[in-house]
């Protein structure tokens, strides 16, 4: 939002937002796996908002909340910090599997 209200979710894990307690497991059990991680939100319509986690090994996955709120608190709560959009640095630390490079393919070419 302009005023910024947005934005205090994200440092300030005690907001009233409803998180499910799995879901902070999830991102918090993904951290401790990859070295720790960074996260990036992105709103998704009525789905919600989908939160790609990138772990410091280069290993990234992702997780869906019911908005962009509960996503932030979520990744607060697990202690993992939040991008605010995609940096270059971000990117070039992922590192894509070969069946995600295989698949992808297969979709080009099925065009």
């Amino acid at each position: 939002m302009a005023d910024g209200s947005d934005t205090k979710l994200a440092t300030d894990p005690t907001a009233p937002a409803s998180t499910p307690a799995g879901l902070v497991a999830g991102i918090r059990a993904f951290a401790a796996g990859h070295g720790g991680a960074k996260a990036v939100i992105e709103y998704v319509g009525k789905r919600g908002a989908r939160i790609v986690l990138v772990g410091e090994d280069g290993v990234w996955a992702d997780q869906f909340a019911e908005a962009t709120d509960v996503a932030r608190t979520a990744c607060v709560k697990a202690g993992v910090e939040v991008e605010n959009e995609w940096e270059r640095e971000l990117m070039d630390q992922m590192r894509p599997s070969n069946d995600l490079w295989r698949s992808m393919g297969r979709r080009n070419l099925a065009r």
